[in-house]
């Protein structure tokens, strides 16, 4: 059953308190300064009572410093009880808040790879930060405040009840009024407050991937248009703050102005009860500095409103990185498998695997059959689209929608567990991503189980080593903007020492030597040779030299098999490889 967004709410918030938990002592204890700044806040009107009553107006100065000095004791604890609360609230909530950007990295890490491939990075990343930080902000600045605030009102107006109730009354008649205009634009501001974060993250996201492609944006004199596009999502973002603006000053216009009448008509009441004798005129005095006290915090509960709502929205951009599916934890559990059967790679085999990346998307694979043995070298050849990056997606299992069968020593791969799997397959790209990090944290991935050795030795086997050992530091060199400061074929050989360094048996190679430069392309063929004559491997190449040795060669268009078969026989078949191998002829 749907929940009412109240409840939503309700329900983000009782999450987002479980992070409070370590640190529940420190919230207690910040919260036990509460009852002591209620009591300070009574005291205080009663010592002005006092002191007016008792002292001033019957002219009676004795114990008159003592009764000052404590409303001034009165007054300095309040500060500091007022200081205490805040100041352990907010320590207990940045303690929360770090914990649940852990949380929340955590879970991003184990999300299915499908997902970044439709979630621009910096939407994710705006979840991360301008979204928590929101929340540091404003939950802990409106909620706590407002539970703070609400004890102290609630006290106050009892005391003033006590003081008269004929004027309490009609203070009371600002409730209903405070509580109408809030709740018409408490809804107002949390959909502009959604529209602006929502807006916010996309912007995020453009901009990140903009500075990413900085390169590529100068290159072809793109800034213009890029700097156009951006416009729109700071004009839509300022648009929505404009509105949050427009509630915010409308609501405490309205309060501020009905909480001034409010005092105007309590003067003027007051006024004549003190003619009749009905109040004291300490009784008045402390009845209105009470009533400014309880102002404050309703003048103040817009802003802590608007910090709510700020919140409200955060938590519910927060809440789709928590209801977002883990790649562990399947909608339904999986049999268990025999492990025996995956201590190492013997066979893969696809039946009949057929896919298509959305429901009402075309198939990008038709029918798929073939089968590799441990040892053997599988190439896939074809035009762009033609299906060949997909079969190493479904091996990674970035996707499992597909149809068929995929099988690894005779397990379905939707079985086996990705890290599991992932002790198979190594993935070379012509995409490199480098860490602005040393060449051995590159190689290694900072896995604590490899050896300096490990790592010089992988370096050594795809003839990294050559380049890295005339670095300034050698393996200790530090890479900066994904390579930046390296050459493009030096950022794929690193690249290629860290899947010989994972120790997977299967190595997948995508169009691996596609982007390099001519110093280090000679270096990469060798490697590759080097991986052929020892791995399982699987390439995708556009390159004769990458392809001709491998021990079957298959050929797609438009997500089917038009032919199989070694180079040799599919050379003199005069089919669609010897067409192939007729384009690539120089």
């Amino acid at each position: 059953m749907r929940l009412n967004p109240r409840a939503q709410d309700l329900q983000r918030i009782y999450h987002f308190l479980g992070f409070f938990q370590p640190y529940k002592k420190r919230a207690y204890f910040g919260l036990a300064f509460v009852p002591l700044s209620v009591a300070c806040n009574i005291l205080m009107p009663i010592l002005i009572i006092y002191i007016i009553d008792e002292q001033l107006l019957k002219g009676s100065i004795s114990g008159f410093g003592f009764s000052l000095a404590c409303l001034l004791g009165v007054i300095l604890v309040n500060y500091l009880s007022d200081a205490a609360f805040s100041f352990y609230l907010r320590n207990a909530a940045l303690h929360a808040i770090s914990d649940l950007r852990k949380a929340m990295l955590a879970r991003i890490m184990r999300f299915p790879r499908s997902y970044f491939d439709r979630t621009p990075i910096g939407i994710t990343l705006t979840r991360l930060t301008t979204d928590l930080e929101a929340i540091n902000e404003s939950f802990t600045q409106g909620l706590l405040g407002m539970i703070r605030d609400t004890l102290i009102t609630v006290s106050l107006l009892i005391f003033l009840l006590t003081i008269s109730w004929q004027l309490t009354l009609i203070m009371l008649f600002v409730g209903p009024v405070v509580y109408l205009l809030t709740e018409i634009l408490r809804r107002k501001l949390r959909h502009a407050y959604n529209q602006g974060r929502s807006v916010l993250a996309q912007g995020t996201g453009f901009l990140q991937e903009s500075l990413n492609g900085i390169k590529t944006v100068q290159l072809y004199n793109a800034e213009k248009s890029t700097l156009e596009t951006y416009k729109t999502f700071t004009r839509g973002f300022f648009n929505a703050q404009s509105k949050c603006n427009l509630y915010d000053a409308t609501l405490f216009s309205c309060i501020e102005g009905v909480t001034t009448t409010s005092v105007g008509l309590i003067i003027w009441y007051g006024s004549g009860e003190l003619l009749a004798s009905a109040i004291t005129t300490g009784a008045l005095v402390g009845f209105i500095h009470t009533l400014d006290k309880i102002f404050v915090p309703i003048r103040d509960f817009t802003a802590q409103v608007a910090a709510i709502q700020r919140a409200m929205a955060a938590f519910e951009h927060i809440e789709e990185i928590f209801t977002q599916q883990r790649e562990d934890e399947a909608e339904t559990p999986l049999p268990p498998i025999d492990t025996q059967q995956l201590q190492t790679f013997d066979t893969l085999r696809f039946i009949d695997v057929r896919f298509r990346y959305s429901e009402s998307g075309p198939d990008v694979l038709r029918g798929i059959n073939f089968t590799l043995k441990k040892g053997q070298k599988l190439a896939l050849v074809g035009g762009t689209g033609s299906g060949k990056s997909t079969i190493l997606r479904l091996l990674t299992r970035t996707y499992d929608n597909y149809t068929g069968s995929i099988l690894i020593n005779g397990i379905e791969l939707r079985r086996i567990p990705k890290q599991r799997l992932a002790k198979f397959f190594a993935l070379m790209q012509q995409d490199v991503h480098l860490f602005n990090e040393s060449v051995a944290f590159n190689i290694g991935l900072a896995k604590t189980t490899l050896s300096p050795q490990a790592i010089q030795a992988a370096a050594q086997y795809v003839y990294a080593d050559t380049f890295i050992e005339q670095l300034p530091d050698n393996y200790q060199f530090r890479i900066s903007n994904n390579g930046g400061n390296l050459s493009s074929g030096q950022g794929q050989l690193i690249a290629f020492a860290r899947a010989i360094a994972s120790q997977q048996e299967v190595i997948m190679l995508d169009e691996a030597t596609a982007a390099v430069d001519s110093l280090t392309e000679k270096t990469i063929h060798k490697a590759i040779d080097h991986v052929f004559e020892e791995k399982t491997v699987i390439a995708i190449a556009h390159r004769l030299s990458t392809i001709e040795h491998a021990d079957q060669i298959l050929v797609l268009d438009k997500g089917h098999i038009v032919e199989a078969g070694q180079h040799a026989v599919l050379k003199n078949a005069a089919g669609p490889y010897a067409a192939l191998l007729q384009s690539l002829s120089p």
